[in-house]
């Protein structure tokens, strides 16, 4: 049991840990902002995943694409491993992917989803194998799959200064669920020698969960999530250096290292 508690903290701690796998990246050219980054998931203080996450910003357009796997106490009880791919612009403040793939295996059990976009709203979602129909399942309604983000290009945001990322409400479809991370500015500090601002989240599920799921439950009603954002260079795009999400288990670090 204990073991396979670990492997779903691995790879999926919470519905707002997939927002959180990114890192200050560095210049490549005047125009283009790009680098490799390696993150750490920690459990009630134990390393569970590392991850490694390829990101560039050219413009208005920008990719992302990485992998994740078990790490520490987590890989002794089997191996999970997982990538994570997207595309998309920005058009104004907003960010709009316009493609989504994830998957990810763990033991005989995988998973891959698909999810493309179009002027910010889903045109189709694709899961093997498909979402298991419960009948205490909130169902998805045209209307949830509008003005939304997957759940990593809700990690980039797009202000005119630090102070200014909080003061908004993250949109996000994984696929299954859609869920709102509405933010507030909990204050400012200095993460290896940058300037960052940490947001409080509130985590508020919307349609395409179960009213049974304890952990949905906990995260609405009790969970904490704290992120910490630093600006990439100049480009008034900003995401986070760092996050750390309560869940009924324990609570999960990230942290980022660039390269």
């Amino acid at each position: 049991m204990f073991g396979n508690r670990l492997k779903i903290v691995a790879l999926r701690p919470a519905p707002a840990v997939a927002a959180m796998t990114l890192a200050l990246m560095a210049p490549a050219s005047a125009d283009t902002y790009t680098a490799t980054s390696n993150y750490t998931i920690s459990f009630l203080g134990l390393t569970v995943a590392r991850s490694t996450f390829t990101a560039t910003i050219d413009g208005d357009a920008f990719s992302v694409s990485g992998d994740m796997r078990s790490a520490g106490i987590a890989k002794l009880f089997d191996s999970t491993t997982g990538t994570t791919s997207i595309k998309g612009r920005f058009v104004g403040d907003d960010t709009r992917p316009s493609s989504f793939r994830t998957q990810y295996k763990s033991g005989k059990k995988s998973q891959v989803t698909t999810i493309a976009f179009a002027g910010g709203s889903v045109t189709s979602t694709r899961n093997d194998p498909p979402t298991p129909k419960r009948a205490t399942r909130i169902p998805l309604k045209p209307e949830h799959l509008r003005s939304v983000v997957d759940p990593l290009s809700a990690t980039l945001v797009r202000a005119r200064n630090l102070a200014s990322v909080c003061s908004r409400t993250l949109s996000i479809y994984d696929g299954e669920m859609r869920m709102n991370l509405m933010m507030s500015q909990a204050g400012f500090q200095t993460i290896d020698g940058v300037e960052t601002v940490t947001c409080n989240a509130r985590f508020v599920p919307v349609a395409g969960y179960r009213t049974d799921n304890k952990s949905i439950q906990y995260m609405r009603d009790r969970g904490k999530i704290r992120l910490s954002f630093a600006q990439l260079g100049q480009t008034g795009v900003y995401a986070p250096v760092r996050a750390t999400i309560s869940t009924t288990m324990g609570p999960v670090t990230i942290n980022s290292k660039a390269q």
